[in-house]
């Protein structure tokens, strides 16, 4: 239960009213006039439609889900191979941009945030990857408890169905989220691999079981050629239930304080201002960029910054917006000689054979994510773990553009830093909730960057050039063979790399003894009451891998902490 144990007649009533409001909706007589729930959660992505799927299972307590984009109809968003239209489309992406700096050669980089019901979850490359071990024991060891590898295991496995194989210490069975392995394969991407094998990368088919270090295909969040997002995994069987509901295209724009504690939000719907109250939570699921944001335009942030925008303090907290980072990622490109790849399967009659075989449910391009394969590695042999991360796809955009991709027959390797040290912000520039914030990511300024980053660009161009590999390849194309010495590749680095679209740690989770923690180790906003932060925002330290699967985990950890429960840790003695 997640409050106190109501009688019979309270249930049948809140039962009652909640049927009510879904026929009012149902016959198009305008929004509920509820405006009162037990919990709200702002956001609708991957850890918000979770939380609210979760405490919604409480038939006695009511959940609202604000979201600011529509319902996620757009179809790109459930054929896989869509993330390249809406990675550029307004109507389901914020389409933000971050600050220029030293370390992208003063480039703004485009930095997408998913703007739909599901949130990033539905426009995302469908990757699941959880990350290591050392990741989540780092989290406890700065003074998190119950976050670390032991302590979340166990919500990794109970929000995902894997479909495939897996050690049952690691992989969960029963969950709403699919796992599969890609059912995709190109002989280049078989050749790659037993080329990355030969170099001495061992195979591993599980990255996500025991040990992540290897080379293997990737797994996705896909089902029978359909995006699995946490809309579909999660949100939308939930909002069957009649003590759910979720209001879209709704733009939240101020959380409400009675003295410290949080009591609601303000958001515009179709220029109209409504507040609505919570009895007991506020849960903010914004992201990122989202979450700190409204933080500030509530007051609640560094004093200076709210002072500069005209936003009156009403609690200073200095980390709010703080301790940003993300993956910065470079792609290698080679033009093949022996075979066509993807590129030449996107226009005219190859396309419209792929689409023949995606709608008849055969393996196709349509149902593919962005990446086939994953390297998991070291910059240097004599490391315990791995701290680079290598993808090949056989296929290549055209130079400085992620939606499009090259004429030519062309391949991409791209490497990057998993765990890096680069650290920006998140910033409102204004006191206007509809004005993009500042987003800098400082990408390179730390010189462990781009040292792991050199190391990374020279593995990558020793993996194209394994014999496995190199009897396909005409020339490399990017960077080029003119670019050898260390600052050339350092050059081209900072001239060409470009976001993953993992940022995190805007809102990060630390112990009181960290004045640049936002959230305590349940999630709790430091100093207030009734509201917590659950996105990837609270990550403290970056993890070695894509944010998706370690944000929905956290949003399945806020709900037990709402509800006053956790999951028992995993033995992992021997394992």
């Amino acid at each position: 239960m997640l409050g106190p144990p109501s009688d019979s007649t309270g249930l049948a009533i809140q039962y009652k009213n909640a049927k009510l409001v879904k026929r009012l909706k149902k016959n198009g007589l305008g929004e509920s006039r509820m405006d009162e729930f037990d919990y709200i959660v702002i956001g609708s992505g991957s850890a918000g439609g979770t939380v609210a799927a979760r405490l919604s299972e409480d038939p006695a307590v009511t959940v609202c889900v604000i979201e600011a984009g529509g319902r996620d109809w757009n179809p790109f968003i459930h054929i896989p191979a869509g993330f390249m239209k809406t990675l550029v489309d307004p109507s389901v992406n914020w389409l933000y941009e971050s600050e220029g700096s030293e370390g992208t050669a003063g480039r703004r980089i485009h930095a997408p945030r998913g703007k739909t019901m599901g949130g990033s979850s539905s426009i995302n490359g469908n990757i699941y990857s959880r990350g290591q071990r050392l990741d989540f024991d780092g989290w406890a060891q700065r003074g998190n408890r119950g976050w670390g590898y032991a302590d979340v295991l166990p919500y990794f496995k109970r929000s995902e169905q894997r479909i495939g194989d897996g050690d049952e210490t690691f992989r969960g069975r029963d969950g709403k989220l699919i796992i599969t392995d890609i059912d995709y394969r190109h002989p280049l991407a078989d050749d790659f691999i037993k080329g990355a094998v030969n170099y001495g990368i061992p195979l591993n088919e599980d990255y996500n079981g025991a040990v992540q270090e290897g080379v293997s295909y990737t797994q996705r969040t896909i089902f029978k050629g359909r995006r699995v997002s946490s809309a579909r995994a999660f949100l939308r069987p939930a909002l069957k239930r009649p003590n759910i509901e979720l209001r879209t295209k709704a733009h939240a724009t101020k959380v409400v304080f009675e003295g410290k504690r949080a009591i609601g939000i303000q958001y515009s719907r179709g220029g109209k201002l409504t507040e609505i109250r919570a009895r007991r939570e506020i849960i903010l699921s914004g992201g990122s960029v989202n979450s700190p944001q409204l933080l500030q335009l509530s007051g609640v942030g560094p004093e200076d910054l709210l002072k500069e925008i005209g936003v009156p303090v009403h609690h200073a907290l200095p980390g709010v917006g703080e301790n940003l980072r993300d993956h910065f990622v470079v792609r290698m490109v080679a033009r093949i000689k022996t075979m066509e790849t993807i590129n030449q399967r996107v226009k005219g009659l190859p396309l419209m054979s792929e689409a023949l075989k995606y709608f008849s449910g055969r393996p196709s391009i349509l149902g593919l994510s962005p990446t086939l394969v994953y390297i998991f590695w070291k910059s240097d042999p004599a490391l315990d773990n791995g701290d680079l991360q290598i993808s090949f796809t056989p296929a290549s955009y055209k130079e400085g553009v992620q939606s499009q991709l090259d004429d030519f027959p062309g391949v991409t390797v791209a490497p990057w830093v998993q765990r890096p040290e680069s650290v920006g912000y998140v910033r409102a520039k204004s006191a206007d909730p509809f004005d993009a914030p500042a987003i800098q990511p400082n990408y390179f300024s730390h010189e462990s960057d781009r040292r792991l980053s050199l190391a990374g660009m020279k593995i990558a161009r020793d993996l194209m050039q394994t014999p496995e590999f190199a009897q396909h390849v005409e020339r490399e194309e990017l960077p080029g063979p003119d670019v050898n010495t260390d600052d050339e590749m350092l050059d081209y680095y900072r001239q060409n790399a470009t976001t993953t679209f993992h940022l995190m740690g805007s809102c990060r989770m630390g112990p009181e003894s960290d004045r640049t923690s936002v959230v305590d180790d349940q999630l709790r906003v430091r100093g207030l009451e009734g509201l917590r932060v659950a996105d990837a925002s609270i990550m403290p330290t970056m993890p070695s891998a894509n944010t998706n699967a370690a944000t929905i985990m956290i949003g399945e950890k806020c709900a037990d902490y709402i509800c006053g429960r956790q999951l028992p840790s995993v033995d992992l003695m021997g394992k």
